[in-house]
């Protein structure tokens, strides 16, 4: 699925989660995602900390932009703040609880055994 971020510009994320009534069958854009995961790789990083970041962060429904970094495993969050403030930490264990939509993700379990 893509998320259109402007006019001339859409992402399709690795996994995104939305809420509400399910999607056309024909639906290839999805207007209201409220959390976006983009999965590093080498080819991939820098527009994912850079551009997505900024473009994603201009979609109002959109909450949580989560980078899953597999070669340190680690997840960067970046979630919504008040106004314009955007809120980043990394996690590399435990809960990481995404509010909203209530759901909480065991960070261990996001990448496969050593």
């Amino acid at each position: 699925m893509t998320v259109r971020v402007s006019a001339k510009t859409a992402y399709e994320p690795d996994a995104l989660v939305r809420c509400g009534p399910p999607l056309d069958l024909d639906a290839v854009e999805v207007g209201d995602a409220l959390i976006v995961v983009e999965v590093l790789s080498p080819s991939t990083q820098t527009r994912d900390i850079s551009a997505k970041l900024q473009g994603y962060f201009q979609v109002p429904s959109i909450a949580h932009y989560l980078i899953l970094d597999p070669f340190k495993r680690m997840i960067v969050h970046h979630a919504r703040g008040d106004g314009d403030v955007i809120l980043t930490r990394i996690v590399n264990s435990g809960a990481l609880v995404l509010t909203p939509p209530g759901l909480s993700l065991d960070v261990e379990q996001m990448f496969p055994a050593p």
